[in-house]
């Protein structure tokens, strides 16, 4: 009778042993949940695309990552990265000084990979309009969307233009303040409104700061210092999907736009076709082919930040080597390879 107790006692110890260890391992087994915002509508922006393509392609499962992916509508990507609601998100290597430079210290942001090796700006004219120079610029009215961008100032530099002689205007988003003849020259997001305007029956003349010797960069994934610094092993998971991802847009451009447009079934086929075109062109450059797709150069950063501090686009100096890390792509490359 002494005896059952005993065999009783062992039976639910085992018992609580193996049930904690089928939690355990179900804990294990378990994705870890992180959000992705897209900075802009579903569109064939090269980041937005590799983020698609990775979870289409099982790349984040393979990583075990539950990715959601979120797009912005009015720009709340960023204040959704401060107040975590949002994990990753994408911004211009521009945005990225400026807020390291002017925003609260207590939610800096950290750039991962960059996307775009030049601007992703350029500048554009009518071609009726016999502007055929940035000296022509002179005595015309210059349209920009938010604020003067840097590299046009750079721009106006090399090409010793006088700026005085120029009327600046803040006109928005919408490219069709060129062909009704409010302004003469135009910032445009050359993956963008360029295509639109030649759709629109304009022929246009077209200059960028690379043309120039004006190094640029493009779009970029960040995340919070905060985010970098706790989850570290997240970060490098998201990371190594979306490079794996990178290099099969990258391959397979028209399998990628098949995807795009299930995820922006409204949206021109052929529009998105010139922007995925245009930003994959865009994604290489000397820093990728000694480093790799999504590579960043410290020359790259410093060239940039030099030339915001030079036109007093920032606040003033900082360590500009604080606004990106190249940590987990090094030892992503280091373990992997993509061809």
């Amino acid at each position: 009778m002494r005896i059952v107790p005993l065999v009783l006692a062992q039976f639910v110890f085992v018992f609580l042993i193996s049930a904690c260890s089928n939690i355990n391992n179900f804990a294990d087994s378990t994705d870890d949940q992180i959000v992705f915002m897209a900075g802009y509508k579903p569109q064939a922006n090269l980041p937005f695309v590799v983020a698609y393509m990775a979870k289409e392609k099982g790349f984040f499962k393979d990583e075990n990552l539950d990715v959601e992916i979120l797009h912005a509508n009015t720009g709340e990507h960023l204040q959704m990265l401060m107040v975590g609601e949002v994990d990753y998100t994408t911004a211009a290597a521009e945005s990225v000084l400026k807020r390291r430079a002017n925003s609260d210290p207590e939610i800096p942001i950290v750039a991962l990979a960059l996307f775009g090796q030049k601007s992703q700006q350029s500048y554009v004219a009518l071609e009726e309009s016999n502007v055929k120079s940035p000296k022509d610029w002179e005595g015309k009215t210059f349209g920009y969307k938010i604020s003067v961008p840097p590299n046009y100032l750079a721009i106006l530099d090399a090409n010793q233009v006088n700026r005085n002689q120029i009327n600046e205007v803040r006109v928005g988003f919408d490219p069709r303040v060129l062909t009704e003849g409010k302004v003469d020259v135009l910032a445009v997001f050359k993956s963008n409104e360029p295509n639109t305007l030649r759709k629109l029956g304009f022929e246009i003349v077209e200059w960028s700061s690379d043309d120039y010797g004006i190094p640029g960069m493009g779009l970029t994934y960040i995340a919070t210092q905060d985010t970098v610094d706790s989850k570290k092993d997240v970060t490098r998971r998201f990371l190594a999907a979306t490079i794996k991802s990178l290099h099969y847009v990258i391959d397979n451009p028209e399998e990628a736009l098949e995807v795009v447009m299930q995820y922006a079934p409204n949206a021109n086929r052929e529009h998105q076709k010139f922007m995925l075109a245009t930003e994959i062109r865009d994604s290489a450059g000397p820093v990728t082919e000694l480093y790799g797709l999504g590579s960043m150069g410290d020359n790259q950063w410093k060239t940039l930040y030099d030339q915001l501090l030079y036109h007093k686009a920032l606040d003033g100096p900082f360590d500009y080597t604080t606004a990106f890390t190249n940590e987990f792509l090094e030892e992503i490359y280091q373990n992997t390879k993509f061809k």
